[in-house]
């Protein structure tokens, strides 16, 4: 049995919720391995929508277990919030059914402040962040100056982690004519908040050996997309994490063999939230009717997200850095009427053809994209469920995604309900 890995293949909101949802059904685990409550996951069941953040995907499930692994960061009092939420809708979530790591770091009200500080600078640029406390928090953790789960549970232990974390925090908010952080209102609202959280902590590293050693499905949930990975991504306009596949072993403690197939979603043309570069972006009426057709405005922000056609020469480079064994094409519904589309098959840059995005930012900023039009189609797709029901150019529009990118699709995503998925490959069953 076949342990799958899902992760983004574009810039996030490719659709990863519904796919995971869909695939959770065949799982007995489903682990979120990176990022934070900065993610958004919709999932659409039989007409209610569920809308999540922190938690993972397979909580809507019943009979799952569900893990937050070490390598997310995590916001205790948002946990709470949106656990009381999800429950509200008549999901049950207790410790049989969600667990927590350990040693996840915890993300502070400190960090979403200094997040929201940095991005008020004007003079340095704004990166574009949710303005959660996400990077701040991934890097008190580098810098060894994080609160973790297992914190909460001594108080001499918590104490003496809240006093290294403030001596930087407040020396930085002094900088920034913030006050500085109340000490003992902070262990307060950490006592508080603490038995809510510890009653779902466990060695999750251990946990997940041991399921896999039992022949355990498990399906890896990432965030956000690859190309906000903060080493591979359009940096510095990225995320605070590694968001390839690669981070799944590590994000829960597993080792790399525990991958067997890697399913990278990518919806059938492109978008973005927040800045940083995009080479296929359209500012017409073409752009304006991907949004609306496809209802982009994000999951957390509300923002509008750019758009624009589809890229193949960056799923082309992220699905080589993530291994991907196969695509799950989402929102080709979208499509549906436009008499041409265009593919970006590669960039010019400087008088020099490239079929990848280079490196270097103000590189990235001056490369075009090249194009290749292909023909539209005027039926509706929306809803198909077999090969069968698509029309004769979607069906070479999806061959020639699949001969750019050099990766196979194995789903193909019609509609937000879970159902309207044409299977070409099941990844548990690879």
């Amino acid at each position: 049995m076949a342990n799958v890995v899902v992760v983004g293949a574009q810039w996030g909101d490719e659709g990863k919720g519904k796919i995971v949802d869909w695939l959770s059904e065949r799982a007995d685990v489903i682990a979120r391995f990176q990022g934070g409550h900065n993610a958004g996951h919709t999932l659409v069941i039989d007409g209610k929508v569920y809308k999540l953040n922190a938690l993972p995907s397979g909580v809507v499930r019943g009979g799952k277990l569900s893990v937050i692994g070490n390598g997310v960061v995590l916001d205790p009092w948002h946990l709470v919030s949106e656990i009381a939420k999800i429950r509200e809708q008549g999901v049950t979530i207790t410790p049989e059914t969600l667990m927590i790591a350990e040693n996840t770091a915890l993300i502070m009200p400190y960090h979403g402040e200094l997040d929201r500080a940095r991005e008020a600078q004007v003079a340095v640029g704004k990166i574009g962040t949710t303005g959660r406390g996400i990077g701040p928090c991934y890097e008190d953790k580098v810098g060894r100056r994080v609160i973790r789960v297992a914190d909460l549970a001594d108080q001499a232990t918590l104490e003496l982690r809240v006093d290294r974390a403030l001596v930087h925090h407040n020396a930085l908010r002094a900088g920034l004519g913030l006050e500085a952080v109340d000490r003992d209102a902070l262990i307060a609202a950490l006592n508080a908040i603490a038995a809510e959280i510890l009653q779902y902590a466990a060695p999750v590293w251990k946990v997940m050996n041991e399921l896999r050693r039992a022949g355990k499905r498990i399906l890896f949930e990432g965030a956000q997309g690859s190309l906000l990975d903060i080493d591979f991504g359009t940096y510095p306009y990225v995320t605070s994490s590694n968001v390839i596949a690669g981070q799944a072993a590590t994000g829960v403690g597993l080792g790399p063999n525990a991958i067997d197939f890697v399913l990278g979603i990518v919806k059938a043309y492109t978008t973005r939230v927040g800045e940083g570069p995009f080479p296929t972006e359209l500012h017409d009426a073409d752009g304006e009717r991907l949004g609306t057709r496809g209802h982009e405005f994000g999951t957390v922000t509300g923002r509008k997200r750019r758009c624009g056609w589809f890229d193949a020469a960056l799923v082309r480079q992220t699905c080589a850095i993530s291994g991907i064994n196969g695509i799950a094409l989402t929102k080709l519904d979208v499509l549906d009427g436009f008499e041409t589309i265009k593919i970006c098959t590669g960039y010019m840059l400087d008088g020099q053809a490239l079929d990848y995005l280079p490196t270097a930012a103000d590189q990235q900023a001056r490369c075009t994209p090249v194009y290749e039009e292909i023909e539209g189609w005027s039926e509706s797709t929306e809803g198909a469920r077999s090969w069968a029901d698509l029309p004769g150019a979607a069906i070479k529009y999806v061959r020639r995604v699949e001969e750019l990118i050099g990766c196979p699709v194995a789903m193909l995503s019609t509609s937000p309900e879970r159902d309207d998925t044409i299977l070409v490959t099941d990844p548990f069953e690879d």
